[in-house]
């Protein structure tokens, strides 16, 4: 893939440019724990109803990177089976009836080869798509991510995924610190709280892009089309 000029996106708070062999578009725990009824997230008392609604709309963006040649990375929160990764803190907090390590509707929760833990069907991964499996919330801690990127000379991160308050919004603060430059594309990254999902884009954008750019999918799409 051969560019003269980076592309330009319609964003807010401004444009934001890019040269796709330099970006990779970066899909965040698209898993069964978090999206499918009977998962992790549902069992915490979440309706993920919201999370179904960015499928489309990111399935679209997969298909179309890929024909453009872009980098896709996946990521999957999830622990290693004996949960040695695993802190104690993250264990014990909420006081939940069921979590991470105990037995779920799609086997254990949170539990590197459980059924819960992978990637959902419509976004699965092809062979040559980087799968990171990480401990935590953000993308870049305990994984090799970040190598990963200097190895293929990306800049510039196309973050979508879920959920926006938590591993999406870890993950931009540290690309961030490490000066890659993210554009998040608001129809396909979710909260299951409204007034987060709000909230937490307003704050990558904010102050001249304190975090980094928002944008919806179709001003990505349009650009990366041409």
């Amino acid at each position: 893939m051969t560019r003269s000029a980076p592309l330009v996106v319609e964003a807010t708070p401004y444009e934001y440019e890019f040269s796709p062999e330099h970006a990779a578009l970066l899909v965040i725990d698209m898993q069964r724990d978090f999206v499918e009824p009977g998962g992790f997230g549902e069992v915490l008392g979440n309706d993920v109803a919201p999370m179904r609604a960015i499928i489309e709309p990111l399935r679209l963006v997969l298909a179309t990177a890929r024909s453009a040649g872009m980098a896709v990375i996946h990521t999957r929160e999830g622990h290693q089976s004996d949960l040695s990764d695993c802190p104690p803190s993250k264990l014990s907090r909420g006081r939940l009836r069921r979590g991470i390590g105990d037995p779920g509707p799609n086997g254990r929760i949170l539990i590197r080869g459980e059924r819960g833990h992978g990637i959902i069907d419509e976004l699965a991964p092809i062979p040559e798509e980087p799968v990171i499996d990480k401990p935590g919330k953000g993308s870049f801690y305990a994984t090799d991510l970040d190598a990963i990127l200097k190895r293929r000379k990306i800049r510039s991160l196309i973050i979508t995924g879920v959920t926006t308050e938590v591993c999406v919004h870890t993950t931009v603060r540290e690309a961030n610190d490490r000066g890659y430059e993210c554009l998040v594309l608001s129809d396909c990254v979710q909260s299951y709280f409204p007034e987060f999902q709000r909230v937490a884009l307003q704050m990558i954008s904010a102050q001249g892009g304190i975090f980094g750019w928002v944008a919806p999918s179709r001003c990505f799409l349009s650009v990366l089309e041409t």
